[in-house]
C-alpha cells in the first residue's frame, strides 16, 4: 500500500517537473527568439516544435509537407547552380524518422507491392550511372570541382520522389489519414487555386505561395482528386460537391484561358478528365472512343488543336527547337546507351559543340532536352529508362486493379482519380521534365508540384494493403 501510494507521489511530482520545464522552456525561447527574430529562427523553431509533434503522430509530417509545397518560400543555397527548398527537405527527414521509429520499436513493416522492385532498382541504376559516368568520363569536357554536388542532387531528385511514395505507402492508420490528407491538399491548394485564376486575388497570392502554381503536375493532381471525388463518390455532401465544382472550373479557366499557351498544362488535365470518363462509364467506353477519335481526327484535319496550341509562332519558339535539343541530347548519351553519362552529366557533353537553330548560332549552348524520357535515358541510359518504364505499367496495373475493387465512395475516386493522374503525368513527361525533374531546368523549386503527385501515388499502394483485409469504408 505504502509503495503504491509512493509510485502516485513520485509520477504527481514528475508531471509537476515536466510542466515547470515546459513552461520555462517555452518563457526562455520566448525570451531568446524575441531578441533574434528572424525568418530562419522562426522555422527552426518551427521545425523543432513539428518534430517534436511527430513523435506523437508522425501522420502530421506529410500535412506539413502539402503545407510546405504551397505556401513556404524559402530557398537553400549549395553553393552550386542547385537551391533546396523547406518541403523537397522535409521528405528525406520524415523517411528517416519513419525508419528509425520503425526499428525503434521493431515494428518494420513494408508495404509489399509488385511497384517496389522497379522503383528500387531504378535508385540503384542511378547511383550504378552516377558511378560508371565519372570513371569514364571524357577529360576534354570540363567540369567544376564539386560537379559531384549536383550529380548527387539529381539522383536526390529520384530518391526523394520514391521516399514520397514509400511513405504514404507505409501509411499507418491510411482509412483515417488518407482521406484528410486528400481533403487537406483540395482545401488548401483548391482554395489558393481559386484565388490564383482571380486578377486581384491572384497577384496578391503570387508572392507569397511557391512556384507549386505555375506548374502541371500541381493542376494535373487537383483535377483529378477534385473530378475522382465528384464522379464516384456519391456520399459526398451539397457544399462538398458545389466547392470541388468551383475547383475544377479555376482549373479550366488556368489551363484553358490564362495559360492557353502552355500545352502541358490543358494536355495533362485533358487526358486526366478523359482517363476518369473511360473509368467511370464502363458501359459508354465504345461511344466515347469514337466520339473521343473523331474530334482528333476533326481537330487535327481542320488545325484546330494546332491552331489551339499556338500554331507555328509556338512551333517555331519551342516545338522545332526542342526536336533540335532532343537530338543533341541523344547524340552524347548514346556514347554510352546503357547506363548513360550520369545524372545530371548530359549538360556538360551537350554544351561542348556550338548548336545552329534556324538562323542562331548558339556557341555555349546550356542545354536541357525539356522531355522526361529523354532526360532519363541521358542519365541513365537504356537500363535506367526500362526500370522506369516497368516500374509505369506496375503502377498503372495497381491503380486499374484497385479500381475494379473499389468503385464508388471516398477510395473509388481517390483510387480512379490518382490512375487518371499517372496516365496524365506519364503523357506531360513528353513536354518536359515534369515528373522527374532534371536539377539545372524544372529543378528543385518545380519538383515540389511533383513531389504532391509522388505523395498522393502512394496512397495506391496503401489501398493495396487495405485490400488484403477486405473492402475499406472510408
Amino acid at each position: 500500500m505504502m509503495s503504491s501510494l509512493t509510485e502516485i507521489l513520485v509520477r504527481t511530482n514528475l508531471k509537476r517537473i515536466w510542466r515547470i520545464a515546459i513552461v520555462g522552456g517555452v518563457l526562455l525561447a520566448a525570451v531568446f527568439f524575441g531578441q533574434r527574430a528572424s525568418l530562419r529562427w522562426l522555422l527552426l523553431l518551427s521545425v523543432a516544435g513539428g518534430g517534436v509533434a511527430l513523435l506523437f503522430v508522425p501522420q502530421l509530417g506529410l500535412l506539413a509537407v502539402i503545407a510546405a509545397t504551397l505556401v513556404v518560400r524559402y530557398e537553400i543555397s549549395t553553393g552550386t547552380e542547385v537551391y533546396l527548398n523547406l518541403a523537397t527537405l522535409l521528405i528525406p527527414a520524415l523517411f528517416g524518422l519513419f525508419l528509425f521509429e520503425a526499428m525503434r520499436k521493431r515494428e518494420l513493416k513494408w508495404a509489399a507491392s509488385a511497384v517496389n522492385r522497379p522503383l528500387t532498382l531504378f535508385l540503384i541504376a542511378g547511383l550504378l550511372s552516377l558511378v560508371i559516368g565519372n570513371m569514364t568520363w571524357d577529360p576534354a569536357v570540363p567540369r567544376s570541382g564539386n560537379f559531384w554536388l549536383v550529380q548527387l542532387a539529381q539522383w536526390a531528385i529520384f530518391a526523394f520522389a520514391a521516399f514520397a511514395f514509400w511513405l504514404v505507402a507505409n501509411l499507418r492508420d491510411c482509412e483515417v489519414w488518407l482521406p484528410r490528407l486528400t481533403w487537406f491538399f483540395l482545401m488548401l491548394g483548391g482554395g489558393l487555386a481559386i484565388l490564383h485564376v482571380t486578377p486581384v486575388a491572384g497577384q496578391l497570392l503570387t508572392p507569397i505561395t511557391t512556384l507549386t502554381f505555375i506548374r502541371a503536375p500541381f493542376w494535373l493532381l487537383l483535377a483529378a482528386l477534385a473530378a475522382g471525388q465528384l464522379l464516384f463518390n456519391a456520399e459526398l455532401g451539397r457544399g462538398q460537391q458545389l466547392y470541388l465544382a468551383a475547383v475544377l472550373i479555376a482549373v479550366f479557366v488556368y489551363a484553358f484561358v490564362l495559360m492557353e499557351d502552355r500545352t502541358s498544362n490543358w494536355l495533362g488535365i485533358a487526358v486526366v478528365l478523359g482517363m476518369l470518363l473511360w473509368l467511370r462509364l464502363r458501359k459508354l467506353r465504345r461511344i466515347l472512343m469514337i466520339l473521343g477519335g473523331l474530334l482528333l481526327i476533326v481537330g487535327l484535319v481542320s488545325g484546330a488543336l494546332y491552331e489551339f496550341a499556338g500554331g507555328d509562332e509556338k512551333w517555331d519558339e519551342s516545338g522545332a527547337s526542342r526536336l533540335v535539343l532532343i537530338e543533341r541530347v541523344v547524340k552524347v548519351a548514346l556514347r554510352n546507351p546503357i547506363t548513360g553519362l550520369g545524372p545530371a552529366s548530359y549538360r556538360n557533353y551537350a554544351g561542348m559543340e556550338p548548336l545552329l537553330y534556324q538562323r542562331a548560332l548558339w556557341f555555349h549552348p546550356l542545354i536541357n532536352s525539356h522531355n522526361n524520357y529523354v532526360d532519363l535515358f541521358a542519365h541513365t541510359g537504356i537500363v535506367g529508362l526500362a526500370l522506369f518504364l516497368w516500374f509505369a505499367w506496375a503502377l498503372f496495373r495497381l491503380g486499374r486493379r484497385l479500381g475494379d475493387y473499389y468503385q464508388s465512395g471516398f477510395v473509388g475516386g481517390y483510387v480512379n482519380g490518382m490512375t487518371a493522374a499517372w496516365v496524365g503525368s506519364l503523357v506531360i513527361m513528353l513536354l518536359a521534365d515534369w515528373i522527374l525533374p532534371f536539377v539545372y531546368n524544372i529543378g528543385f523549386p518545380g519538383f515540389q508540384a511533383s513531389l504532391l503527385v509522388w505523395l498522393f501515388l502512394g496512397g495506391l499502394v496503401a489501398l493495396e494493403q487495405a485490400a488484403k483485409s477486405g473492402p475499406m469504408q472510408v
